[in-house]
């Protein structure tokens, strides 16, 4: 009489933790750890060059080496979670991001910067980000609501950016940037903790009325398919947009506050802006990417991502002509948030309509890539630019000029399954 209700209240404990909402809520929280610490990292751009006597191109190379690497690394960690489950990939990325963080404090020379801040975490992040969540989530929800769930994703990592940028400035102000790099290490180790509650996740579920295409034959038809290439193309400027302007916004605006004091600025008052035009772009984009995931299940998701491109140029290139007063800043932050990460839903749903939810952790793994390689040639040719003209100018005009590029090659996409290979069948 007693074995009975015990066992019952574990039958229900069970079937709560394997409760598709707990799941959501856990896969949220991971993208909002993992994201959130990654767009703090601008924070430290002048504080950390500064204490290590470098120029600013030694910590962009490493952040630039990190963006590559989490790109590169990307499309083998959504093959490993599509076969084997994303819990292990998620909780192996939390542990090598955490202690890629931690070491930074430590690194002494640009080559262990690199090593740590680049190649560690950036091999953390493929295996712990919000795109191998991305990935989990499009299994575990029914078609209709995919786009919506791929936009709360994205928006619990909008709010991780939100939370983590005045979080991190706040502990460099008071304890020092080696204490903050602390810090975040320690809040990226819960992510193996969260990804527990994603055990049993093989790739299989929501996928039963797919083709059991190989997953090499699934790449090959992919790259073969002339929207799929369109679409890798696209996200290319995503990156390169996101990774320079969280990499060096913060910086630009303490270069502005030293050039001129019209607008009552000074480096700290200009750090705290910084920390906060971050928070907003992440406050502002929890509405942008959430809205994107509704609306992308409701009409055409190439059209809604040619116009996001399409106001970015006309943002950036607003920003960019007017004076940086707080107020413009302000406005900057809250409508590049709107725009930020909002493309990921539309742009992972996408790939998820052309084929399927079967292989989406390495076909949007090869996608990220390209984001990737944008964001490395945004964070690097930033420093580059810096060193070289002592201005950020040339690389935000070449954001707009991309932008533009975007708007155009998302246009012609075709917004439907794409045809599947012909497989010989077997003789006899």
């Amino acid at each position: 009489m007693i074995i009975g209700p015990a066992l019952g209240g574990w039958a229900v404990s069970k079937s709560l933790w394997r409760s598709p909402a707990l799941l959501i809520a856990c896969g949220c929280l991971i993208a909002m750890i993992t994201y959130g610490v990654r767009t703090s990292f601008g924070l430290f751009t002048e504080p950390l060059s500064e204490g290590r006597g470098w120029g600013r191109e030694v910590f962009a190379l490493s952040i630039a080496i990190q963006n590559l690497l989490w790109g590169l690394a990307q499309p083998a960690a959504g093959a490993f979670a599509d076969r084997y489950g994303s819990a292990r990939v998620l909780a192996a990325g939390g542990v090598v991001y955490a202690l890629g963080v931690g070491l930074m404090a430590v690194s002494g020379t640009p080559l262990t910067m690199q090593l740590t801040g680049g190649v560690l975490v950036g091999l953390g992040l493929a295996g712990g980000s919000f795109t191998v969540v991305i990935a989990a989530l499009g299994r575990l929800v029914s078609e209709d609501r995919r786009s919506w769930a791929m936009g709360l994703a994205t928006a619990a990592g909008s709010f991780g950016q939100f939370l983590f940028a005045p979080l991190g400035q706040a502990f460099i102000s008071s304890y020092g940037w080696q204490s903050a790099l602390v810090f975040l290490s320690a809040c990226t180790i819960l992510v193996p903790v969260l990804a527990a509650a994603l055990r049993g996740d093989t790739g299989s579920g929501g996928v039963a009325d797919e083709p059991a295409l190989p997953m090499r034959e699934a790449i090959r038809t992919a790259f073969g398919h002339g929207s799929y290439l369109l679409l890798v193309a696209g996200f290319f400027v995503c990156g390169f947009h996101v990774a320079f302007i969280t990499t060096h916004l913060p910086a630009h605006l303490s270069d502005a506050a030293a050039q001129s004091h019209a607008h009552g600025a000074h480096a700290a008052s200009a750090a705290q802006l910084g920390a906060w035009a971050l928070a907003i772009i992440g406050l502002a984009n929890i509405v942008g990417s959430y809205t994107a995931g509704i609306l992308g299940g409701k009409t055409s998701k190439r059209k809604l991502l040619s116009g996001i491109y399409l106001a970015r140029a006309a943002v950036i290139a607003l920003f960019v002509t007017l004076p940086p007063a707080p107020v413009v800043v302000v406005a900057f932050a809250a409508l590049m948030g709107v725009l930020w990460l909002s493309t990921v839903p539309l742009t992972s749903g996408l790939v998820a309509v052309m084929f399927g939810t079967r292989h989406l952790g390495a076909l949007f793994g090869f996608v990220f890539l390209s984001h990737q390689v944008g964001a490395f040639l945004g964070v690097w040719l930033g420093g580059v630019a810096y060193e070289a003209t002592g201005s950020y100018a040339p690389v935000w005009w070449a954001g707009v000029g991309l932008a533009l590029i975007a708007a155009a090659l998302h246009w012609p996409i075709v917004e439907r399954r794409a045809p599947l290979p012909t497989v010989p069948e077997p003789a006899g």
